[in-house]
């Protein structure tokens, strides 16, 4: 049996990681294909991975509507062009991604295909009006609404960064925290992101601004040490924050946090799988039934919309005054361990 996976993230990496080195083992053949974005390449050739690089991914100058539309059109038909290439010269069996192109080439050359999401419809309609009609099967937790496009769902009762976050995949380990942050002293990660994913196409979006993040460094900084990790470039008064590390270490950092701060979906979603305590500042809170769950049902993160930036630093110095704030979170994500599932083995269960 041979098997195309598709990434495009370093997030999607870490999804089908495991999943890739199980089938591995039982000798069948995974062709490892890439978009590269942020750190993605330097993750596989961490882990050892082969892999091809489809097409390069294009870095954004101007963040605007047109901008986004333009770049995200030219590299689906430039991707879909390449991907039919190897598509048609490796014959896979079955194809595993997160992308449109997967769900395009899969459609074209009639071979089921499994597109992965866990953002709901309404909230990425790009990706889901141009991958969702041609994909075979979509992979989404239960939560997630995938439109009209039920009938399609293959759903689970987790969430996808358990397929790597899981306590039978990951165990942090503080040493390697250590290699990095050798002080004894507690210490507090910020995470901003550029906002010019195809999610962001309205151009409604945002984050954590330049005068939020002085505030919350000035609160920080009185209690511990303070880091930041940012997907857009930093201003010159941060740089001296800024967390340099090898990518695949990332988690072991987020695990030990006293508190984690962001307007990142992805890296706030990690926070929760590791029982980090994290409030989320952005546009998106309240409209992603994943994040909601962890907020409202197992109470992991706390999501602050930011048309109310007057709520943010009452949130922080309040959990800030928690003294059992990190007791507390690991409580909370017991018990939210013991309702979800371990994603990598439902993963593989679809291959038998």
């Amino acid at each position: 049996m041979k098997i195309i996976i598709k990434l495009n993230h370093p997030a999607h990496f870490h999804l089908f990681k495991y999943f890739k080195k199980i089938l591995t083992s039982k000798n069948i053949d995974v062709i490892v294909l890439i978009k590269n974005k942020d750190v993605l390449r330097d993750l596989l050739d961490s882990e050892g991975f082969d892999y091809i690089e489809v097409i390069e991914k294009n870095e954004m100058k101007i963040s605007n509507k047109f901008s986004i539309i333009k770049t995200n059109i030219v590299e689906l038909f430039k991707e879909d062009i390449e991907l039919c290439k190897i598509v048609k010269r490796e014959k896979p069996d079955l194809m595993f991604g997160t992308d449109i192109s997967v769900a395009h080439v899969g459609w074209y050359y009639k071979i089921p295909t499994y597109v992965f999401n866990e953002d709901d419809y309404n909230v990425n309609k790009l990706f889901c009006s141009f991958a969702y009609p041609f994909t075979k099967f979509i992979v989404s937790p239960i939560v997630c609404n995938v439109g009209k496009y039920s009938n399609k769902k293959i759903e689970y009762d987790g969430y996808q960064k358990l397929s790597y976050l899981h306590p039978s995949k990951f165990t942090p380990n503080i040493d390697i925290v250590r290699k990095y942050l050798p002080s004894r002293n507690k210490y507090f990660l910020l995470r901003m992101v550029s906002f010019t994913a195809g999610h962001d196409i309205e151009m409604k979006h945002g984050g954590i601004t330049d005068s939020l993040l002085f505030e919350l460094i000035d609160i920080l900084n009185n209690r511990g040490d303070v880091f930041i990790s940012s997907e857009k470039e930093l201003k010159q008064n941060f740089l001296k924050y800024k967390l340099s590390i090898d990518p695949k270490d990332m988690h072991h950092i987020l695990a030990f946090t006293e508190l984690f701060i962001s307007d990142s979906q992805s890296m706030t979603v990690e926070a929760a799988m590791l029982g980090a305590p994290s409030v989320r500042f952005n546009s998106f809170v309240g409209k992603i039934n994943v994040l909601n769950e962890l907020e409202q049902k197992y109470k992991l993160t706390f999501g602050i919309n930011k048309e109310h930036p007057e709520l943010l630093i009452p949130k922080v110095n309040q959990l800030l005054d928690n003294k059992n704030l990190k007791d507390q979170f690991m409580d909370r994500r017991n018990k939210m361990l013991l309702d979800k599932i371990d994603l990598t083995d439902f993963m593989v269960s679809l291959i038998k």
